[in-house]
């Protein structure tokens, strides 16, 4: 949320979206729900972002600040991972490949997007099996 209110601070008009792994998507399911629901969460190799569920406090301070939420599939994730290793070789785990991943799925809302990637965290053994087109457990 600090990065959100220091863009919101620099420019009022920019939408800041929120993505999550969809199988821990407590965020989206509340911007879906207007307030924090339960969810069915799902380990997935998409590991540093996303969560079983949703502090209170947490949406309190969030929704102000925060356009959206969505919710992405492990495979548009490590398809984000492949591109991002492919074209600009950056390796990037799958928390720091959702906003790609977002963004190619027309999740940026329009207008010019900027994706945060961030995070090299991921093993040897599960990178080449992203890039080879395996999506890991």
């Amino acid at each position: 949320t600090g990065i959100a209110s220091a863009m919101r601070q620099l420019n009022p008009n920019t939408r800041v979206i929120t993505v999550e792994p969809a199988t821990a998507a407590p965020m989206a399911a509340a911007f879906a729900a207007g307030r924090p629901v339960d969810i069915e969460y799902r380990p997935s190799f998409v590991e540093g972002a996303g969560g079983r569920a949703l502090l209170t406090p947490m949406w309190e301070r969030a929704h102000q600040l925060i356009a959206d939420a969505c919710a992405i599939t492990p495979e548009q994730t490590a398809a984000a991972i492949q591109m991002l290793a492919a074209r600009l070789c950056v390796i990037a785990e799958g928390a720091g490949a959702l906003a790609l991943a977002a963004a190619l799925a027309g999740r940026g809302g329009g207008g010019r997007v900027v994706c945060v990637v961030s995070g090299g965290n991921i093993g040897n053994d599960r990178l080449a099996s992203l890039l080879l087109g395996k999506i890991p457990t």
